[in-house]
């Protein structure tokens, strides 16, 4: 069990209980997150070893490592996951000024980002941890898909682009990680990192119930401040920020779910419109934030 006695971000400790939140997915275990009162920053407190969280991701409802078409939800996914998949592609081209260049997903699950980006034309390599996903992406779309041990053995100043969708939040050591980014990416290129929104309009509302929370899975809850606090301990510029619409009706249907809502569904979507309409004006509201990262060139 990993506890942490002061604020993994500023080293406060004034830290103490935000909320309990209960892992829905898998053990159906409640998990502290705990707030810092210096710097705001909100974490999962009392989680397993990195050793023993394997078993935490063993659900067929983990559909970041499924490729399943059966239920509703899962149907849902599929339909948002390829609208998404091209809206990132030109997301990349348009950051990097480039057509064609070198990328990599960390994180990339079972492969579909890293074949969309390989269909474009560029040169895509995957980082996954998940040996089913890995394997799964292999096998359907002949991708280059590696192990995260092996993240330290790839050349230096290679990347025009590393990609994080929804994976920093789940690393033991994000600083850690983001030091290798730096060290993969060229002078001037990107990373760009998509993380949950914990100041979120769907997540004030939800509370405990807020999906995204995604306990004990989800380690580090950040929002557009704190990450910016984050993100000038690494080196990386942060440059801008984008949304990713489609994020908002998943979370609130699954938050709808989890408070045990008759009509969840239902309910979810309409809230999730509101929120949806809302963030148009905030971005810093949206459930989920693109955040990207500029290796400076001198």
């Amino acid at each position: 069990m990993v506890h942490h006695n002061v604020c993994p971000l500023c080293s406060s400790e004034k830290i103490g209980l935000q909320l309990n939140c209960t892992d829905y997915f898998v053990s159906k275990k409640e998990f502290p997150v705990f707030k810092c009162t210096r710097c705001g920053f909100s974490f999962t407190q009392d989680y397993p070893e990195e050793s023993e969280m394997a078993r935490f991701y063993e659900s067929d409802n983990y559909i970041s490592h499924s490729d399943t078409s059966e239920g509703f939800s899962n149907k849902l996914y599929r339909f948002a996951r390829s609208f998404m998949l091209h809206r990132k592609q030109k997301l990349i081209q348009n950051l990097t000024g480039l057509r064609k260049g070198n990328i990599l997903d960390i994180g990339s699950g079972t492969g579909h980002f890293v074949n969309t980006m390989k269909n474009a034309g560029w040169q895509s390599k995957g980082i996954e941890i998940n040996e089913n996903a890995r394997n799964f992406a292999i096998t359907h779309f002949d991708v280059n898909i590696t192990t995260p041990d092996k993240i330290s053995a790839i050349e230096a100043d290679v990347f025009d682009c590393v990609t994080l969708w929804h994976v920093l939040e789940h690393f033991h050591d994000p600083y850690k990680y983001i030091s290798e980014i730096y060290r993969l990416v060229k002078p001037g290129a990107i990373c760009v990192i998509a993380l949950p929104n914990c100041s979120s309009y769907d997540a004030k509302h939800y509370k405990r119930f807020w999906a995204a929370w995604d306990v004990p899975r989800h380690l580090w809850h950040f929002n557009t401040t704190t990450f910016g606090q984050f993100s000038g301990q690494t080196g990386f510029i942060l440059e801008s920020l984008r949304i990713l619409p489609l994020d908002v009706f998943y979370i609130s249907r699954l938050s709808e779910k989890y408070k045990g809502s008759s009509l969840s569904f239902l309910k979810g979507m309409s809230k999730a419109l509101v929120f949806s309409f809302l963030s148009v004006f905030k971005k810093k509201k949206s459930s989920s934030v693109i955040y990207i990262l500029r290796k400076s060139i001198g």
